[in-house]
């Protein structure tokens, strides 16, 4: 989750992403299959769910929806992100969530996966409550990523030469920290609309091995960093690969996945 104020208003950074959608989605990490197998579980069922994806991307969520029987429908602002998903197989309308006509449709759930902090919190909640059916329910959901102690300092070291007023170049020991306010902010979005119960979190926890070729393919995808000129961009990739050759060329990569998430009333 970007470290801006107020994300949902930079929209430079959050229409970013489609300068190489392949990219993304061949970069980008899954979700916890026992999350996806949650959120349906939680949904008004019983019988084939409907299931509307906000800001889908390249649908790397939305897959995995349909692979747990849902019938998908994404909405996605970037032109270029729902091309590739369409590609895929998946359905999907371009337009910003805000703006999105649902023409009379209605869903059993709507999800956002790594994408809510671009939709404003309280708006978007009300919007997501007019197209849930009875016993709907919103379920929002980011990966936060954690390295090891060693390869998060040296990644922080090459932010601040490279990048110095990068709010990367500050190491956390709990990268969660750095996501709260978000998580914070999508569950008083749903306070706030006055259509859902009381959110809940769920966390989910789990582990990948992170290549040194896995690692840089997906650093230009990060949020601002494919706005970054290219030289610099290059140079920071180039820092990072020598710190990963510096700890033996990968290194485990563990995620929390927070999903918040509330009920129609």
């Amino acid at each position: 989750m970007p470290t801006l104020p107020e994300p949902h208003r930079h929209r430079d950074t959050a229409e970013s992403f489609g300068t190489n959608a392949a990219r993304y989605d061949r970069t980008r990490p899954s979700y916890p299959d026992a999350m996806v197998a949650a959120i349906v579980a939680a949904g008004p069922g019983p019988g084939v769910l409907d299931v509307l994806d906000v800001g889908c991307g390249t649908g790397i969520s939305s897959r995995q929806f349909v692979a747990a029987g849902c019938r998908m429908l994404g909405v996605d602002a970037d032109p270029r992100m729902a091309e590739f998903a369409r590609g895929t197989g998946l359905d999907v309308e371009v337009a910003r969530f805000e703006d999105w006509e649902a023409a009379g449709r209605t869903f059993d759930l709507v999800v956002a996966g790594q994408t809510w902090h671009w939709v404003d919190p309280v708006a978007g909640a009300a919007k997501a409550a007019t197209v849930l059916r009875p016993a709907g329910r919103l379920a929002v959901f980011w990966n936060v990523a954690q390295p090891p102690e060693e390869v998060a300092e040296a990644f922080a070291e090459v932010y601040r030469r490279v990048l110095p007023d990068s709010p990367f170049g500050t190491v956390s020991a709990q990268p969660l920290d750095a996501y709260a306010p978000g998580f914070t902010t999508a569950a008083h979005g749903m306070r706030a609309c006055g259509a859902f119960g009381e959110p809940a979190h769920w966390r989910y926890e789990w582990e990948r091995l992170c290549t040194r070729d896995e690692w840089l393919d997906v650093v230009p995808t990060h949020g601002g960093h494919n706005l970054l000129p290219p030289a610099q961009l290059t140079e920071l990739v180039d820092g990072f690969g020598a710190a990963i050759d510096a700890a033996g060329g990968s290194f485990p990569m563990s995620y929390t996945t927070v999903v918040v998430t509330a009920a129609l009333n």
